[in-house]
């Protein structure tokens, strides 16, 4: 395969890990496991197969330690990490360089869907939990679920969330056609949540 046929979907840059979405990753990884204050590197590329050669690029070029690397229906994902946030610049850099891409041929994110959902009932509560792998959602609180495309950028998206506002992370789903994250609390702190997460996306937009 060409290197011009690969795309790059996703590139993600997290410069501190902030504690519940350090835990949420730790718990998905089957690699090495991110903690809170690590700085991260996630990407998303098709085919998915291809993935495989960007870990081996991350990994022989500078520090990171591998979390995860995935292939689904179409694209392949990856998460690395490591406290030098220089490590992940130079896993990024390398990737690229290998494929013959810059930062400009990145997909750019799109927010898809954004709504809160008021005083959640607790029976909605209880579905769910039974699929997230966060916080729990409890009877009375307010939800919001933002859903992004390409999927990979959701995960810049729930940490800005975090920083920014007094909330739980009750999930986020990175994979796939769409990313969707999931978010309870007060409803003037979810809402708060909403706006930063929107604005951080078109930070890189």
């Amino acid at each position: 395969m060409e290197n011009g046929d690969v795309q790059i979907r996703t590139l993600v840059y997290i410069d501190s890990m902030q504690p519940q979405y350090a835990a949420i990753t730790g718990a998905m990884v089957n690699g090495s496991v991110p903690v809170e204050g690590m700085s991260e590197l996630y990407l998303e590329v098709s085919p998915g197969v291809e993935i495989f050669r960007a870990m081996n690029i991350a990994l022989k070029s500078s520090g990171v330690k591998p979390g995860y690397q995935r292939v689904e229906r179409q694209f392949g994902m990856m998460e690395a990490h490591s406290y030098s946030q220089s490590d992940i610049r130079e896993a990024a850099s390398a990737i690229l360089e290998a494929y013959g891409l810059s930062e400009e041929k990145i997909q750019r994110p799109e927010v898809i869907s954004k709504q809160v959902v008021s005083k959640i009932d607790p029976y909605q509560a209880q579905i769910i939990n039974r699929t997230s792998k966060g916080a729990l959602l409890l009877p009375g609180e307010s939800l919001f679920i933002l859903e992004v495309k390409p999927a990979g950028y959701i995960v810049y998206s729930a940490n800005e969330a975090e920083k920014d506002a007094n909330i739980k992370i009750v999930d986020y789903r990175s994979a796939g056609i769409y990313g969707r994250l999931y978010v309870a609390g007060q409803e003037s702190e979810v809402k708060a949540a909403m706006d930063a997460t929107i604005a951080a996306i078109e930070r890189i937009g």
